[in-house]
């Protein structure tokens, strides 16, 4: 199930107070940030490029994203760029015709060259430390709906991984049929743990995979993603590294870019959020008055992982904000806000890094915005719900929120695409529907629960 969870939603309220404002800082990391490149739409070409892996310990070579297969791409190239396999940044380039393999002037010296000027020298990773073999157990919660053919993708690549403690969940959400089932009990007996989960939406199949997990650290994961194979070592990192760390969520990149929509989509927002380790907090100061309603910065619900006991205590997803409902997303959101608020911080960690295939049609990226927007205003209507005391602080930033919504994917001091400007409007049309959408959530919600259950 692809979970769009507005990764770069309209930012329209600031923090309660100033006191307890959040703060974004920088901590020390593996992966350091491209000078000027805090996201994929920095680097992006204007048409549909290959997207690779290069990693600069075999600079000869590029291989598919997730760590896949050789191969040889014709015309220009967008590539990750990978020392000792953690991500460095994104850069462009094409073949040269006239390189040889396995030399200084080898096919992919000009992704090479690109590399070595524009990603900071002075950040570059040593060897990863090996996943400990007393690291905290993790449980990893795939949730899916009818998607036999690309589940297995992503079982196969959690089973592979590198942090060993790992306890799969699968949770099949309102399944049209037996199939997935069969699926995880003939493919990956006593390796997966199936659930059945009848009501739809995307956070409930989330809280009925919380409600049996038995990790310390829980993550979410997309049942069509390409999962790095260090991804859950470094979730936990994130956990181990931080004491106050109630959520940790990692890097999406593109897992291709072959059509306008796809590439219009990381233009426009992209679900990135940089290569530099962040972390967020209500106890620090912030110059950002745009937080904390702001999460879709934080992190996107297709790569996060929470403290199992903490994301209990805060109730679990809310099902009214869900893709899968009337309010098509936000629940991801309003847990990074109740996390926050609750006093904990939201790490974030690039060597967390999945790779997502975006929606390859017009039709489908136009749909897809503007239920960003509506999700986005399902959240902020739950978040003032859940606590009316954020009303004042949230009124006083829609403006600002708008603009920068209408603004989105425009170069600074450049001229607006007409794509970018469509796109933002429907997004804003979104947000004001998503009250409404919210609220219709809730009832449908209500008559869910008290339904007789088959």
């Amino acid at each position: 199930m692809s979970t769009p969870s507005n990764p770069a939603a309209p930012t329209a309220a600031a923090a309660p107070t100033a006191r307890t404002a959040p703060t974004a800082r920088t901590v020390p990391t593996a992966a350091a940030a491209a000078p000027g490149s805090g996201s994929a739409r920095s680097v992006l070409p204007s048409v549909p490029v290959a997207v690779a892996e290069l990693d600069l310990e075999h600079p000869e070579v590029l291989r598919r994203p997730g760590r896949g297969a050789v191969f040889t791409p014709e015309g220009r190239v967008l590539a990750l760029v990978r020392q000792h396999g953690r991500p460095l940044g994104l850069v462009t380039g094409e073949p040269a015709a006239d390189g040889e393999p396995g030399t200084a002037t080898g096919p992919y010296r000009e992704l090479v060259d690109a590399a070595a000027r524009d990603l900071d020298p002075d950040h570059r990773p040593g060897p990863p430390a090996p996943a400990p073999a007393d690291g905290p157990p993790l449980t990893v919660v795939v949730c899916t709906h009818d998607r036999t053919d690309l589940l297995p993708r992503s079982l196969d690549a959690l089973l592979a991984g590198t942090y060993r403690p790992t306890e799969v969940v699968v949770v099949d959400n309102a399944p049209s049929d037996r199939a997935t089932e069969t699926l995880c009990r003939e493919r990956y007996p006593d390796r997966v743990r199936y659930l059945h989960e009848p009501v739809p939406g995307l956070a409930r199949a989330r809280n009925r995979g919380l409600s049996v997990a038995r990790g310390e650290i829980c993550a979410f994961a997309d049942d069509d993603l390409l999962i790095d194979p260090d991804w859950a070592a470094a979730l936990v990192d994130g956990f181990r590294t931080d004491p106050r760390a109630g959520c940790v969520t990692g890097l999406v990149l593109p897992a291709e870019l072959d059509t306008r929509a796809q590439l219009a989509l990381e233009h426009y927002c992209g679900y990135a959020k940089g290569f530099a380790a962040r972390s967020w907090s209500l106890l620090d100061p912030s110059e950002d008055p745009l937080f904390p309603f702001a999460t879709g910065r934080l992190g996107t619900g297709a790569n996060m992982a929470f403290r199992t006991d903490l994301l209990r205590a805060i109730g679990g997803f809310d099902p009214a904000t869900s893709t899968g409902t009337p309010a098509r997303g936000g629940e991801d959101l309003l847990a990074f806000l109740q996390v926050l608020i609750a006093g904990h911080t939201v790490v974030y960690r690039p060597d967390a890094l999945v790779w997502h295939p975006h929606r390859r049609s017009m039709e489908a990226l136009s749909t897809q915005v503007f239920g960003f927007g509506v999700g986005f205003g399902a959240y902020l209507t739950a978040a003032v719900r859940h606590r009316p005391e954020l009303l004042a602080a949230l009124l006083a930033r829609v403006p600002r929120g708008v603009r920068q919504t209408l603004r989105r994917g425009t170069p600074a001091g450049g001229r607006r695409d007409p794509l970018m400007a469509h796109l933002g409007r429907l997004e804003l049309l979104g947000l004001l529907y998503g009250p409404l959408c919210y609220l219709r959530s809730v009832r449908c919600q209500r008559r869910a629960d008290t339904a007789p259950r088959p």
